[in-house]
């Protein structure tokens, strides 16, 4: 039977009190960094979870990696040299819920989690939370001129399937963007469809 991927109301409710755990590890290439988790995801225990989040096709479609993966396959990544964490870990339905002091709290424990696992890449997903965390508002997609220790800042648009800005072929570019700086070779050449 295949895993489910939509969540009734009934186990979303206790979601909001739930957190995910980092993937993560010393020394990856790049340390993927949401905004939050939202309630689908943490009521599944997956980072990226709701089935019309973007991530796992915007990695696949930049050669992050080999083949197209799900959120059930997220540990995968660490092989890659690719972690996931969140700057908020508390769940919603949208980020807009979060307030301005959690931003902050985040951005800060965030910083320690960088210095403390020395990523080369920090990878923000939503130029919205990087501002809001980051005390930078003026910021826009793309490579930032502050640095955390000796890892490097890059803000992605935010691959929510509630993002409209960014279709699917533009968020990939802006992905294929961050993977040509970091250096890593396009890992998925040959096995996209033509």
């Amino acid at each position: 039977m295949p895993p489910r991927t939509r969540h009734t109301a009934t186990e979303l409710a206790p979601a909001g009190a739930s957190t995910l755990p980092d993937l993560i590890a010393d020394d990856l290439c790049v340390l993927i960094a949401g905004i939050n988790p939202g309630l689908s995801s943490a009521a599944g225990g997956r980072h990226f979870g709701n089935p019309g989040n973007r991530l796992w096709p915007a990695l696949f479609r930049a050669g992050f990696t080999p083949r197209l993966l799900d959120a059930g396959e997220a540990p995968e990544l660490l092989a890659l040299g690719i972690g996931i964490t969140s700057i908020v870990s508390r769940p919603t339905v949208r980020a807009a819920e979060l307030t301005r002091a959690e931003f902050v709290a985040g951005g800060a424990a965030l910083r320690g989690r960088v210095l403390a696992r020395r990523p080369r890449w920090l990878a923000l997903l939503g130029v919205t939370g990087y501002r809001a965390a980051f005390a930078a508002p003026g910021a826009q997609v793309g490579l930032q001129p502050e640095s955390i220790g000796a890892t490097r800042i890059w803000v992605l648009p935010n691959p929510s399937g509630l993002n409209a800005h960014y279709p699917p072929a533009a968020l990939a570019r802006e992905f294929t963007r961050l993977r040509e700086a970091t250096g890593l070779p396009d890992r998925s050449a040959g096995t996209r469809p033509a």
